[in-house]
């Protein structure tokens, strides 16, 4: 009788300590976060309501918007059993809120048992700056005119700090830069593969809380047909240089077909490498006047040639030459086309040896297939400074230089480039432009 008796106070007291753990064992209620937690939002770009309950579960939720005296609900959502996480973006976009201050009250309960079956809850806000107006675009410069592949600029002002502005055409974005007097600059191009019809440049901005606004320029542009060239690809330039490449491509079973890796891949690579430089630049101009030709140099290839590469009398490829190749002597001393900070000074699969400067606003020069490399990464550079010396390094058949313009990424022609007057009316006298002139 004894034993059952001890046997049942340890049965009762089992049940006890486990009811007592079962009830007592998600007291916690649900976490509670919104992204951003702080800073400006906007009606149409709220914070995202990050809840989260990995014991019980979610069970429901509910969201107000306080601003002075009104209270504004806005959610209220039940939640299946076993909902652990959720993700909710708060529809404010009707909520009447105004710009100013506003705070945000989210009671998110959980499923446990504790209080009395009710749930744990969990009541937290948040305060936020409403800013709902689009940021007003000012434009300074009135004439734009652009050749096809070639650049301008647009000035402009802003009445509000951004998050981001800049001149979009199509999916291609420049960013435009603040200037020490408050105003806006951004380099663009008319890009090399795109047609007058399909050429609209907007300038654009985006304010930190999510507000955009565009405005379209007033523009005119030139066309420009650029030349069509056939390549022979001879068995003697593929043993020679594309030993190089084998590493990179080891399933390639050929010298052709290595080359044909490196002619589409590799190219489209190192193309998207100069987008991440061209965002590593000055915010201000670094150069000075015109840039300069490499002295005393033949051209052999013209920007944006197009090529068919033929191997053996059959057309194997067809790429774009993006730059402007240059000849004169073997191992000729190359020298900087302007004022400027060096980004990248190293092997660039199908540049070679290559040093590409940073001239500021997104504007860069590119120095590629040389035999030597005589400056180093943040390295400021003079107009007319060696930078290295010519060579075949990469994918070139002789010595030359290949130097390329690039514009945010995107290349050019730098003919334009050479020529003071063009920038002179075109680049220099819209930087000094005031909202006054």
């Amino acid at each position: 009788m004894k034993t059952s008796s001890l046997v049942l106070v340890i049965f009762l007291i089992a049940a006890l300590v486990g009811g007592g753990f079962f009830y007592f064992r998600d007291t916690k209620g649900p976490e509670i976060a919104l992204v951003p937690e702080v800073g400006p939002v906007s009606r149409k770009h709220p914070p995202i309501l990050q809840l989260a309950d990995l014991g019980s579960g979610l069970k429901s939720v509910a969201v107000t918007v306080i601003q002075g005296d009104k209270i504004i609900p806005v959610l209220s959502k039940d939640y299946p059993e076993g909902t652990r996480t959720q993700t909710e973006p708060l529809p404010l976009a009707k909520a009447g809120i105004k710009d100013g201050l506003a705070q945000i009250r989210v009671v998110a309960v959980d499923r446990s048992i504790f209080p009395l079956g009710a749930g744990s809850t969990s009541d937290q806000t948040f305060t936020f700056q409403f800013d709902n107006k689009a940021p007003v675009i000012a434009l300074l410069s009135r004439a734009h005119n652009l050749t096809r592949g070639g650049s301008g600029l647009a000035t402009y002002t802003l009445s509000e700090e951004v998050a981001r502005t800049g001149v979009v055409i199509g999916e291609r974005f420049f960013p435009g830069y603040q200037q020490p007097s408050g105003n806006y600059a951004c380099l663009f191009s008319f890009p090399w593969d795109m047609s007058s019809s399909q050429f609209i440049p907007k300038v654009i901005a985006v304010d930190r809380a999510g507000n955009e606004r565009q405005a379209g320029i007033y523009y005119h542009t030139n066309d420009k047909t650029f030349r069509k060239r056939q390549i022979s690809v001879s068995q003697r330039f593929l043993d020679a240089k594309m030993p190089q490449f084998e590493d990179t491509y080891p399933e390639a079973k050929s010298p052709l077909e290595v080359f044909l890796q490196v002619n589409k891949k590799m190219r489209r690579a190192n193309v998207a490498r100069l987008a991440e430089f061209g965002r590593n630049t000055s915010p201000t101009a670094l150069w000075e006047g015109d840039f300069l030709r490499q002295p005393q140099a033949a051209t052999l290839s013209l920007f944006a040639d197009h090529r068919t590469y033929l191997y053996e009398g059959q057309n194997i490829d067809q790429q774009t030459h993006l730059g402007v190749d240059l000849a004169s002597t073997a191992h000729a001393e190359i020298l900087a086309a302007n004022h400027g900070r060096v980004v990248f000074a190293d092997d660039l699969g199908i540049y070679g040896m290559c040093v590409i400067l940073d001239h500021g606003l997104g504007l860069q020069t590119l120095y590629g297939h040389l035999s030597r490399i005589d400056v180093t990464v943040d390295q400021m550079v003079s107009k007319g400074q060696i930078v290295g010396t010519s060579g075949a390094t990469g994918m070139a058949g002789g010595d030359h230089l290949h130097f390329e313009t690039i514009v945010s990424g995107l290349s050019v022609t730098p003919i334009e480039w050479w020529d003071g007057t063009w920038i002179r009316n075109n680049i220099t006298e819209k930087l000094s432009l005031s909202p006054t002139n």
